[in-house]
């Protein structure tokens, strides 16, 4: 409960993690076969939980300049297979879910929402609850609430789903010793709820943080050629801060020589992953991957930190 007010919702049931979490809307939706349609570019977890639900990810090109899933493009894709839409809201930053919406209620279809990296987003100054009835979240030790292992929420408005959800998470079991239906084992222990509820208090300080590191990145580096940034909106919570670089692999190596570490979130489309191989192209997602770099950003970095970062960027450009 404390969960879900944070999130601005009204239930919350932990989980696991994050993929079980997926797993157990789709399952509680009735989604256990069929095609659900997701970004192509996100964490593997994404389609892991479609698929441990007996569905198919189906996956959907991103926009350019947000790296978010492109609504129209999940709408052309949309079949009599399609059983659900699970747009992601990646690096923190909520995606078009006005569209999405629109998109279930047109197609009949529940409308899932993987919040992985979404702790306290909003939409157009709404919570993520006020637009569909389950929302997937992960609280693995990195995300912007953590805890020391894996875990994982769901937060849904409606009383019955979340009774139905806290069975199905309990191998079916109705608080005895018989499966009445059948469920998982993914509950959160007691040990990581400890620690989820002293860090939860700290959540809105440390996105704020996150933010204002995030406006010093885009300060810093608005008119550094070779660099374009990623475009967010006001409900972001800023997970990751994300651009895309020309000649990224050797920005890289710049910063790791000056002592910065980066990465990459993430280095292939999932529609291009063996376990999950799709025919076609999605040419946005496809170029974003070669040239996405995810630069430091955590809560307690400083802010002179983010500039010296941005000023090793600069040289490297200003040396080319």
């Amino acid at each position: 409960m404390e969960f879900a007010a944070a999130m601005g919702g009204k239930f919350s049931v932990g989980v696991a993690n994050g993929t079980a979490a997926i797993e157990l809307c789709l399952r509680d939706a009735g989604v256990t076969s069929g095609e659900v349609i997701t970004s192509a570019l996100t964490a593997p977890f994404s389609g892991v939980g479609i698929r441990a639900s007996g569905a198919i990810p189906k996956f959907a090109d991103i926009d350019p300049d947000t790296l978010q899933i492109d609504a129209a493009d999940a709408a052309a894709r949309i079949t009599s297979r399609t059983r659900a839409l699970m747009p992601v809201h990646l690096y923190g930053q909520p995606c078009e879910l006005d569209q999405f919406v629109k998109l279930a209620r047109k197609h009949k279809i529940p409308l899932i929402q993987d919040a992985a990296q979404a702790h306290g987003a909003h939409f157009h100054g709404k919570p993520l609850a006020a637009f569909s009835r389950y929302i997937a979240y992960s609280l693995y030790p990195t995300k912007n609430l953590g805890c020391l292992g894996d875990g994982g929420a769901i937060m849904t408005d409606h009383a019955a789903t979340r009774d139905r959800l806290i069975v199905l998470r309990d191998g079916g079991r109705h608080g005895d010793q018989v499966a009445h239906s059948f469920g998982i084992n993914s509950r959160l222990d007691e040990l990581q709820c400890c620690f989820l509820r002293a860090f939860l208090p700290r959540l809105t300080e440390w996105n704020a943080h996150r933010a204002r590191i995030a406006s010093i990145y885009d300060e810093e580096l608005r008119e550094c050629g070779g660099i374009r940034l990623v475009k967010r909106t006001a409900g972001s919570v800023h997970h990751l801060y994300v651009l895309r670089a020309e000649r990224r692999d050797q920005l890289r190596e710049h910063l790791a020589a000056q002592g910065i570490g980066t990465a990459v979130h993430y280095p292939v489309p999932l529609h291009k992953h063996p376990a999950f191989a799709q025919k076609g192209s999605l040419p946005h997602a496809e170029l974003a991957v070669t040239q996405i770099v995810s630069l430091p950003l955590w809560p307690y970095l400083k802010e002179s930190a983010a500039r010296r970062v941005a000023a090793q960027i600069r040289r490297f450009y200003g040396r080319a």
